[in-house]
């Protein structure tokens, strides 16, 4: 006989009404989204009436959750970037040089010499002792701190004719990728939340390359204003300052421009006293004549750095420099214990904020090469969502008539089914917030016409058991139960591909996986309970003797 407890009728109920209930948001789009902004905004920077008026716009004791719309659907930016990797094997032997030198400076006087990027050469002024050179250098090495490179040293050394060199070994060049790309990771998506924008996508991809596309942004230019900038931090010894650009600097030095004063070029020490990897916080402000600045703040470590090199040079002046430009060169007029200080320049308010917000998300270890960037107009976006619905409501209406003129009133409860399917797909992706794009639509598309597979296996199974002269309640009975395995070996398979596909896909496949894998498990439940359940009320009411299926 026909039963489900009440139990499980309150249950599958539920279910639905829960599914539509989140759903529900996603039919007022704009005065939902206009309430969510409102709320992140009065947060941020409290109430004013305009604010107040958007917020109002949408009941705060209704679900808020939207289904995020891609790319592909909302416009934006799209960029791919490369690493460069080789920029931080020469960061690492730069700042390897006062080491060496330190070691090696009460064995015997040493002095650096040219070497090709990544590499640091030193010259003996005693050759005779390269045997105890090579040992007090090898000593510097640290050893590698990853699974694969476990038991390596992070640097090669070698010498011959008085000439020492050091280079990042195999196994640390390796683990510095990997480091490097997590921490560009990191940061590019740091500064990208910073500006506050919607559901950007940021992941790698290859060995040095990152995919960043931000929805809703409006242009490519502008995502690479944010992202585009090193953001490198250093303060540095000066050695002179002249107006020759062309002049030799001397092994270990550089010569930078200012980048207040036109003509003006500043000779450097490269190896930097401390870095902007040691600020904690940065933050605009304004300086004693009111100009636009920045305030910044050490960590414990850059302050002692930072404190112990004001107090041996006081009277010297110092470069504070900003992706290879000198932005400040001040002179030390007494020494700075608290590891905090301001850089000041011809900034605008604007440049001001945007540098802070650089600073405080923190450095990128390497440049980036854009090499590939798209702008998405929002117009091509709306036609995506127009054609997508268009799409979605031919292959809905269609199947619809298909079920009801192939099934009848058995039919008819699989469409209401169908409906409640897609309002559970839509409140499923609203909890989870994800990101619908254009693939993510066909998947939705895709998930209509295949929902009726399930009815369809239960109905004709019905049939067959009603050819065999079986009753009513008996027949339909026996449609769900026998129809149940092949309906479970059909998804599953299908529920393993959509996995599949997220896992190792990225950007418009994961959309598309995401929607397809949701759509099975709604079907699958709208199919075999929200269906059984509504033939199971009608057969309680009428207790027809025959049906027709």
């Amino acid at each position: 006989m026909l039963q489900i407890d009440l139990w499980k009728r309150i249950v599958i109920v539920l279910t639905c009404l829960a599914g539509l209930w989140l759903a529900l948001p996603n039919a007022f789009y704009t005065p939902v989204e206009q309430h969510n902004d409102a709320v992140a905004a009065i947060e941020v920077q409290g109430s004013t009436p305009e604010l107040e008026a958007q917020r109002a716009l949408w009941p705060e004791w209704m679900p808020s959750g939207l289904v995020n719309l891609g790319l592909d659907l909302r416009g934006g930016a799209h960029l791919l970037a490369e690493v460069q990797l080789a920029d931080v094997y020469e960061s690492r032997m730069e700042a390897q040089w006062p080491e060496v030198r330190d070691a090696l400076r009460s064995l015997t006087p040493v002095r650096r010499e040219e070497a090709p990027a990544g590499e640091l050469r030193v010259r003996l002024n005693d050759p005779d002792k390269m045997a105890e050179a090579l040992q007090i250098t090898r000593d510097l090495a640290r050893p590698v701190t990853t699974v694969t490179g476990a038991g390596g040293s992070d640097i090669d050394v070698s010498g011959a004719n008085g000439v020492i060199s050091i280079t990042l070994s195999d196994a640390e060049k390796q683990a510095t990728d990997e480091r490097t790309m997590q921490q560009s990771l990191e940061i590019v998506r740091r500064r990208i939340d910073e500006v506050g924008t919607r559901e950007p996508t940021i992941q790698r991809q290859g060995a040095d390359r990152i995919l960043i596309q931000v929805p809703g942004i409006g242009s490519a230019a502008e995502l690479k204003a944010i992202i585009g900038t090193t953001a490198q931090l250093t303060f540095n010894p000066v050695v002179n300052r002249g107006s020759d650009e062309n002049a030799n600097p001397g092994i270990g030095n550089a010569i930078l421009p200012s980048a207040d004063e036109q003509g003006v070029f500043y000779t450097i020490e490269t190896a930097p006293v401390v870095t902007g990897e040691q600020l904690v916080d940065a933050q605009p402000s304004f300086d004693q004549n009111g100009a636009p600045a920045v305030s910044f703040r050490f960590d414990t470590n850059g302050a002692r750095k930072f404190g112990d090199y004001t107090a041996e040079n006081i009277g010297a002046p110092f470069a504070i420099v900003l992706d290879d430009e000198v932005i400040s060169a001040p002179t030390i007029q007494s020494h700075i214990p608290g590891g905090s200080g301001i850089i000041t320049g011809r900034f605008s308010v604007e440049e001001s904020t945007n540098l802070a917000v650089l600073l405080r998300a923190g450095a990128l270890p390497a440049g980036l090469s854009f090499v590939e960037e798209r702008t998405i107009g929002p117009e091509l976006g709306q036609d995506s969502i127009d054609a997508g619905k268009i799409a979605t409501m031919v292959a809905f209406v269609a199947v619809l008539f298909f079920m009801w003129a192939s099934y009848g009133l058995f039919g008819f409860f699989a469409n209401i089914a169908l409906i409640i399917n897609v309002g559970l797909i839509f409140g499923l992706l609203s909890l989870i917030g994800a990101t619908l794009t254009l693939p993510g639509i066909a998947g939705i598309v895709l998930t209509v016409g295949m929902a009726v597979d399930a009815n369809v296996l239960i109905f004709e199974r019905i049939r067959e058991e009603q050819r065999n002269a079986k009753g009513a309640a008996r027949a339909i009975s026996l449609g769900y139960e026998r129809a149940l395995s092949a309906i479970l070996d059909a998804n599953i398979t299908t529920f393993i591909v959509a996995v599949i596909l997220f896992t190792l896909g990225s950007g418009p496949v994961r959309g598309f996986a995401v929607t397809l894998g949701l759509g099975i498990m709604t079907s699958v439940f709208t199919a075999f309970f929200v269906t059984r359940l509504l033939v199971v009320i009608w057969f309680e009411r009428r207790r027809p003797k025959t049906i027709e299926v």
